[in-house]
């Protein structure tokens, strides 16, 4: 006993020194740190890098002025709205790297540089390399530069997938899940050796739908037909000059060449960095809409957004700014930014049951990122409006529960298990044992009446019937511009469609401003003191003291350990181990 509690005093004395380091830190920041406003000449260029994916939500740590703390997609995206109005930027080089990001991201930046160009200054895309969002990019753009040892590795996408059952087999675990719906995947990662009928259709149509998006991007971009572009696709990848050749590009230049070979010849070159230090997404004057961030994997109790685990939507903290803005008769509407693969099914409804009391005082308008998949579209359902991206990846109405059995991989290490209970169920989510026919027909009686729930709350919503939902639910998922056409978004855009929406519902002035109120809000100083990871004490320690190899690993029980045991799961199919060809 002594000697754990000398570890944990040791690991408490760490703890306080990391504190004290912050603070100091923290401290030097605000009084040595201010942000310098950049001299800007009045024949500027601005070279902006675009780095994708960006975090929805800006970074809450203590620690996130001194690790250079990505720029959110609402930031960026001002930053492209402040060039296109400041009359000393004559145009934009764009040098885009969005290595990993998703359609929807991609499509909403696409969106802004579009808009940048018909306002009458000049865009450039220079690419060292790219893939397919790097291009789909580069598409708004007037001319698109590629430098000569360059590579455009665009040649139509392909999605990979993992199985693990094979491992599980060899490893003596038994994943023993259930699902609800032909097409409610999120288990197959952990079940199948590889693609079911229904996996593989589901998959197949995304990715179809993906490429027809990004044929129609380009052909619109590049004054080509679509049957053009996908000759040229087929050709790819490509070399610089075959590029050219094909159309896909104007020239092949060098950065410093940059000048020479587009029509910003002869202005003052602007740095990104320059152009945005500093700079923080303004948020407007005018009547107040509140801007509501709904981004993590959903689960009951409190949200983290800079925890170990990743990102967490807690229905508690939701909740809280829920009522809060609706209270608020300041506040004309409100406008909710999901992003988000769902998670527990009881908190994706106890968000709904606030959003569905919300509505009737003021408007709800929801804004769908890169993903609101089950429990986030569950969570949308009560919405005024929904907006999508044309590649959102949204639906995924169904359910998912089930175990881990142990026994086997247990048994292989020597590890004797055994037991005691009292009660007919008592041993249901025993890890040491498959289901019985008793207890699963239990299980599955839980989860149908979960699903049914789930049916119900969207046809309310959507105004329609549980038949015609049915129809087109079973688990399946779908882009923002199948969505649409199936009657499960109202339009596409992008979160600023969504507020304006939200103006016109609330019958506010749209060519005027709004004042946003953002949650999650800022923490004070002395909450980044008292939490500077935005996660308890305990976290905190776990992730000062984990092995380097152990933080690196995203295991499923991480996951699960949100959940309550047994818990009904609204989580799309498992579509973070696909690997989309760039």
């Amino acid at each position: 006993m002594s000697s754990r509690r000398g570890i944990a005093l040791v690991l408490f004395l760490i703890f306080l020194a990391v504190m004290a380091s912050a603070a100091g830190l923290l401290m030097i920041a605000l009084v040595f740190g201010p942000a310098r406003t950049p001299t800007v000449a009045s024949n500027s260029t601005l070279f902006l890098r675009i780095q994708a994916p960006f975090p929805e939500v800006e970074s809450n740590s203590i620690f996130a002025p001194f690790v250079g703390t990505q720029q959110t997609l609402r930031t960026v995206l001002a930053v492209i709205d402040r060039a296109q109005r400041d009359d000393r930027v004559r145009g934009m080089v764009v040098i885009p790297n969005t290595t990993g990001a998703l359609w929807a991201q991609v499509q909403e930046i696409h969106d802004a540089l579009e808009d940048f160009k018909k306002s009458g200054k000049s865009l450039v895309v220079f690419m060292e390399y790219g893939g397919a969002t790097d291009y789909l990019l580069a598409s708004a753009a007037e001319r698109i530069l590629m430098m000569p040892a360059g590579t455009l590795d665009l040649a139509g996408l392909a999605t990979y997938e993992v199985f693990l059952r094979g491992a599980f087999d060899k490893l003596g675990v038994y994943p023993d899940l259930l699902h609800i719906g032909e097409f409610k995947t999120y288990s197959n990662t952990f079940t199948e050796r590889g693609f079911t009928p229904a996996h593989r259709e589901m998959t197949g149509s995304l990715n179809r739908d993906m490429y027809d998006q990004l044929v129609s991007a380009i052909a619109a971009g590049r004054n080509m037909t679509e049957d053009q572009v996908r000759l040229a696709l087929d050709s790819g990848p490509f070399l610089p000059e075959e590029a050219k050749a094909a159309g896909l590009t104007d020239d092949v230049a060098y950065d410093d060449q940059i000048d020479d070979a587009s029509p910003v010849q002869g202005t003052r070159r602007l740095e990104g960095d320059d152009y945005t230090s500093g700079f923080v997404a303004g948020v407007g004057t005018g009547p107040r809409v509140a801007l509501l961030y709904a981004v993590g994997t959903i689960a009951s109790g409190g949200s983290s957004f800079d925890g170990p685990g990743g990102m967490v939507l807690g229905s508690d903290t939701f909740v809280k700014w829920i009522r809060r803005v609706r209270a608020d008769s300041s506040i004309r509407a409100i406008v909710i930014r999901i992003d988000s693969p769902g998670g527990s099914a009881i908190a994706s409804e106890v968000i709904w049951r606030e959003l569905m009391l919300t509505r009737r005082v003021k408007p709800v308008i929801v804004s769908m990122g890169d993903v609101a998949a089950s429990g986030g579209y569950y969570m949308a359902v009560p919405a005024t409006a929904i907006v999508a991206q044309p590649g959102t990846i949204t639906g995924s109405i169904g359910v998912v529960t089930g175990k881990f059995v142990l026994k086997g991989a247990l048994d292989k290490l020597g590890v004797g298990t055994d037991a005691v209970s009292d009660g007919r169920f008592a041993e249901i989510y025993s890890p040491f044992s498959p289901f019985t026919s008793a207890e699963r027909a239990k299980v599955e009686e839980q989860m149908q009446s979960t699903y049914d729930l789930f049916l119900s709350r969207v046809a309310e919503g959507r105004g329609t019937t549980v038949e015609k939902i049915e129809a087109i639910a079973k688990g399946r998922v779908w882009t923002g511009q199948q969505a649409m056409d199936l009657g499960l978004v109202d339009e596409l855009g992008g979160l600023d469609r969504a507020i304006s929406l939200a103006k016109e519902h609330a019958k506010l002035d749209d060519s005027k401003s709004v004042t946003l109120v953002v949650y999650p809000r800022k923490r004070s100083f002395t909450e980044l003191l008292a939490n500077p990871l935005g996660v308890g004490l305990g976290a905190t320690l776990e992730l000062l003291t984990r092995r380097p190899e152990a933080r690196m690993v995203n295991t499923v029980m991480d996951r699960l350990e949100l959940f309550r045991r047994g818990e009904s799961l609204t989580l799309m199919p498992n579509l973070f181990l696909n690997a989309v060809s760039r």
